[in-house]
């Protein structure tokens, strides 16, 4: 057998990567890879999807495309976002298994390749899960261990605990994927939507990047938390609903106490700093209800409008 129709016989495993201004680790990522012995056995395709990168990400990447034809790279015309580019991997991945990983090696190549072993014996997603998060500060532990929590008290799809976008989705799971056209992505969300027949979890240890610095702040991670909250859940509207009517009844009780004091036992009607207490509170009360239901019409808002979820400036080997 000629290597021609071994390369041909071989499964292809696309890693999608996305890169937002990360010069100083491309080239480690690509070498990483191209040099690790337990992805021999795959024709492995690396698809960067550089998400408007203003330093010298672009050239770099173009650079590696032009000596390894398996280098496949999409360029956005602006940032859209990391959930954007998941997307366009997606689009783009022609491989048998897609594993979408960070391009700083926080994702390990060994998990990787513990994941291919658990999609051959059959199954359709493998998620990587972190079983130790002693690399992030207690407040990041915290919330994300809440957020976790709520989510999936309040959203009908669960998610798994401690895992991110790092996985392996099967080509069946991939071309399910393709078929959701929403503006306001949430990977996370949607990956779990799909579902799959066989998931398997394999547990590893987030290591340190290689260089370069993270592009996610608490902000980010907050707008991410809430995207993730209100586009799987009409929970958080449903609860004011609830609230509305238990302050309401609160009211009555209230009303009909003074009522009943007035007539049968001539108390006079006192408590103006109450009154103002109970106005600044039903105000606030009101104004938190109209910002819920105001993220819900923006969402709405988006996907009305209905553009693209990212403009590609141009390609390289598609």
């Amino acid at each position: 057998m000629d290597g021609q129709t071994e390369l041909k016989e071989r499964k292809t495993v696309s890693l999608l990567v996305p890169v937002f201004n990360e010069e100083s680790t491309v080239e480690i990522f690509y070498s990483t890879v191209r040099s690790c012995e337990g992805m021999a056995a795959y024709r492995v395709e690396i698809i960067f999807v550089n998400d408007g990168s203003t330093d010298q990400t672009e050239k770099k990447l173009e650079q590696l495309a032009e000596k390894d034809p398996d280098i496949k790279v999409v360029t956005f015309m602006r940032n859209f976002g990391k959930e954007a580019a998941l997307c366009a991997g997606l689009e783009f991945a022609q491989g048998d298994a897609v594993i979408p990983m960070d391009v700083d090696l926080q994702d390990p190549l060994e998990t990787a390749i513990l994941m291919l072993q658990r999609w051959e014996d059959g199954c359709d997603v493998v998620l990587a899960k972190r079983v130790d998060r002693t690399s992030d500060n207690i407040f990041k532990r915290t919330t994300a261990k809440l957020f976790y929590k709520f989510y999936n008290a309040i959203s009908h799809t669960k998610i798994e605990e401690n895992v991110g976008d790092f996985r392996l989705l099967d080509r069946k799971i991939v071309d399910n994927l393709k078929l959701l056209q929403e503006k306001n992505l949430f990977m996370k969300g949607l990956f779990s939507w799909v579902g799959a027949e066989h998931v398997g979890i394999v547990e590893y240890k987030r290591a340190k990047r290689v260089g370069g610095k993270t592009k996610f702040n608490s902000w980010k991670l907050w707008n991410f938390a809430i995207d993730g909250l209100t586009g799987y859940s009409t929970i958080p509207l449903r609860i004011w609903t609830y609230l509305g009517a238990f302050i309401a009844s609160i009211s009555f009780i209230l009303a009909t106490k003074i009522i009943v004091s007035k007539i049968f036992f001539g108390n006079d009607v006192k408590g103006y700093p109450s009154t103002i207490v109970c106005i600044l509170f039903l105000g606030g009360i009101q104004l938190i209800g109209i910002g819920v239901l105001g993220e819900y019409i923006g969402r709405i808002f988006s996907e009305v409008k209905n553009r693209p979820r990212y403009i590609i400036r141009k390609t390289k080997n598609l």
